[in-house]
């Protein structure tokens, strides 16, 4: 076993023991008010006012700005949110002991990778009702579309939740070493890595990923803005547009493996704690 630096991310102050309890590192994203105990994203080189529309990826940026190398002085570090954990296991199917299940340190599986992925979430299953409530403008300019799940793509799935169109205009703002690749990508891949999380060793190859995306994504800022009125589903479209991102990049620039993650809110439990 290698050693595992975790940060968890938390919304709500009153998750710092629980976190505490874990051996994770408790990060403190958006407005409210967090105990000193609490790493922020708000302090030195920050984009802290934008995480309501970059959700995590605020603290990426922070991370990246400000204490890159030292973060790196484990073996791996990763990230996960107070209801989306890491599970130690690759064939874990034992739920019932939340802090016995989750990751604590790097398994051997993890030797011969630079970056560990979560597990795919597939966009070709996607419901019916769903598809009729969400996806109109597709089904107008294309009926067919649908019929077929080698058709329902990251790109059509992305239309249908998050803005039709939105995801064709941020590409054309995407860098040469990445516009058509990432183009390709969307349009053919099946399956993403959800809820932009992972797990990383390499302090190199964080560092392209973050100048990358934020290069990106600040570029974006010109064509999508920071709307509060936008709907919830389209809000942090950064964050949206970042969690594909994320899947592209490390797919195409590193040596990455699979790994489950556990659905877990522990904001109102108790029995495990």
């Amino acid at each position: 076993m290698k050693s595992l630096k975790m940060y968890c991310f938390s919304l709500a102050n009153s998750n710092l023991d629980k976190i505490k309890k874990i051996n994770y590192i408790p990060v403190g994203l958006g407005k409210a008010n967090f105990d000193k105990e609490w790493l922020r994203e708000n302090t030195r080189d920050n984009i802290s006012e934008k995480n309501s529309w970059y959700g995590e990826n605020t603290f990426y940026y922070w991370l990246w700005k400000n204490e890159l190398e030292k973060n790196f002085d484990s073996d791996w570090i990763g990230f996960c949110h107070y209801r989306r954990f890491w599970l130690k296991d690759s064939k874990e199917k034992d739920y019932e002991d939340f802090k016995k299940s989750i990751v604590q340190e790097a398994p051997n599986e993890w030797n011969n990778h630079e970056v560990v992925l979560r597990d795919e979430v597939y966009v070709n299953s996607t419901k019916l009702s769903k598809i009729l409530k969400y996806g109109k403008k597709q089904l107008i300019k294309n009926p067919f579309v649908f019929l077929s799940k080698k058709k329902m793509t990251v790109k059509v799935h992305y239309d249908m939740y998050h803005g039709y169109g939105e995801m064709d205009k941020a590409i054309e703002l995407l860098d040469n070493e990445n516009r058509e690749d990432f183009r390709t990508w969307v349009n053919s891949a099946a399956s993403f890595n959800a809820n932009n999380v992972f797990i990383c060793k390499s302090a190199a190859l964080y560092n392209d990923y973050c100048k990358s995306l934020f290069q990106w994504l600040e570029k974006c800022e010109s064509v999508f803005g920071f709307d509060p009125n936008r709907p919830y589903s389209r809000i942090r479209v950064y964050a949206f547009l970042a969690e594909r991102y994320l899947s592209y990049w490390f797919k195409k620039n590193s040596n990455y493996i699979l790994w489950p993650m556990k659905f877990h809110d522990i904001t109102n439990d108790t029995k495990n704690f």
